[in-house]
């Protein structure tokens, strides 16, 4: 079965009903089919927080990596570097930064890390190409799920319209 590069299967196309519907009946088969259309839901729903979290994260890199650099450029002065900094969504305090050649980072989970001012850089730059990698594969599976879904949801209205012709001619064949 085919799958895109992250290894999400590709819907399969319902080409020929009578012969899809051969040893199934057309609730089991629309069971099926109703099954696979909600898995790729679920991954579609995953994708879209996965998406909403990068897309939260990637400016907060780009903001910490911006300081970062800023303290680089910095780092032969011996001036301290006046800026403002976030305390909250809404509270921004005043700061007066000593030269220096090491940053503190948050690294998640209650964890702060020292690192040199190049180090971080570097590790800050791995982290946002990452992200925007991330992203853009999140966005692309999304397209891709999409599509799957619109697939899904064709097969089940094909097989459940060979349902009401086939009851249809069974009732016409009786009557």
């Amino acid at each position: 079965m085919d799958s895109n590069p992250r290894g999400i299967p590709k819907a399969p196309f319902v080409e020929d009903v009578d012969e899809y519907m051969k040893g199934d009946t057309p609730d089991a088969a629309l069971r099926k089919l109703s099954e696979t259309a909600s898995k790729y839901k679920f991954m579609e729903n995953s994708k879209l927080q996965q998406r909403a979290a990068l897309e939260h994260k990637i400016p907060e890199i780009e903001k910490t990596l911006a300081i970062v650099e800023h303290l680089c450029d910095n780092q032969g002065s011996s001036e301290p570097v006046k800026t403002l900094f976030e305390v909250n969504d809404t509270l921004y305090a005043h700061a007066s930064i000593p030269p220096t050649d090491t940053v503190n980072l948050w690294l998640g989970a209650n964890v702060m890390l020292e690192y040199k001012l190049d180090e971080a850089e570097k590790l800050l730059s791995g982290k946002l190409s990452s992200a925007k990698t991330s992203l853009k594969d999140a966005i692309d599976d999304l397209e891709f799920l999409r599509d799957q879904i619109t697939t899904m949801e064709v097969n089940i209205a094909r097989v459940y319209n060979w349902d009401v012709k086939q009851r249809r001619l069974a009732r016409e064949a009786s009557a």
